[in-house]
């Protein structure tokens, strides 16, 4: 199947049945949102899969009683980091220079110059754009997992504070931005199975500037 005859396959199922993803399909999905792109490289956010039932049942009620939390087969919790900080930029280049087998000092100027940067904007600014690059790899994790038969609701519609309570985030320097139960639809309980997809006519949202 190609990726547009995919993404006409998915949709955001709003009944789930409580049947198991495959540790292999869910592998292929994890390592898409894993390969997804983020500025400068630096991934500014993690993934909190989870799979556990009493604990996706202390979700729910947070997720304002969505269903797909606790019929979900796996849960990800998208978790982006509440601040850039020189640690966290340094270590991240560390990292990509010696797998890449350079020297240290071989970035400083890309990473002193970007540091200059960010240290110039408020702490909400650098969640706001940490919060984008877990965006990213939420739309890859979707479309990877609309090619193995998936599906996934992307949810913002849930009490950030409270989850991040419960998972000890803030403890992490980390803070929920979106979750995305990953399953199978419940095509005789949900009522936008067999609903046409709507999108904004292309006229409308494409502008060619040749």
């Amino acid at each position: 199947m190609s990726l547009i005859e995919n993404l006409n396959w998915r949709y955001a199922t709003k009944k789930m049945n409580g049947k198991r993803v495959s540790e292999e399909k869910l592998a292929v999905i994890l390592e898409a949102a894993h390969l997804a792109p983020s500025s400068s490289g630096l991934q500014p956010f993690e993934i909190i899969v989870i799979s556990n039932q009493e604990l996706k049942e202390k979700i729910q009620p947070i997720a304002f009683g969505q269903s797909q939390i606790v019929d979900a087969s796996h849960l990800l919790v998208f978790a982006a980091w509440d601040n850039y900080t020189v640690d966290r930029v340094n270590d991240t280049f560390s990292r990509a220079n010696q797998e890449r087998g350079l020297p240290n000092t071989a970035t400083d100027a890309y990473r002193k110059n970007l540091l200059n940067i960010l240290s110039g904007r408020s702490e909400a600014e650098n969640f706001a754009h940490t919060a984008k690059q877990a965006y990213i790899s939420l739309g890859l994790a979707m479309a990877a997992a609309a090619e193995v038969r998936v599906d996934a609701t992307p949810m913002e519609g849930f009490d950030a504070n409270a989850l991040d309570t419960l998972l000890g985030l803030e403890a992490r320097g980390l803070k929920s931005t979106a979750i995305l139960p990953l399953g199978y639809r419940d095509s005789s309980e949900d009522w936008l199975v067999n609903l046409k997809k709507v999108r904004t006519p292309r006229d409308q949202f494409f502008t060619f500037l040749n």
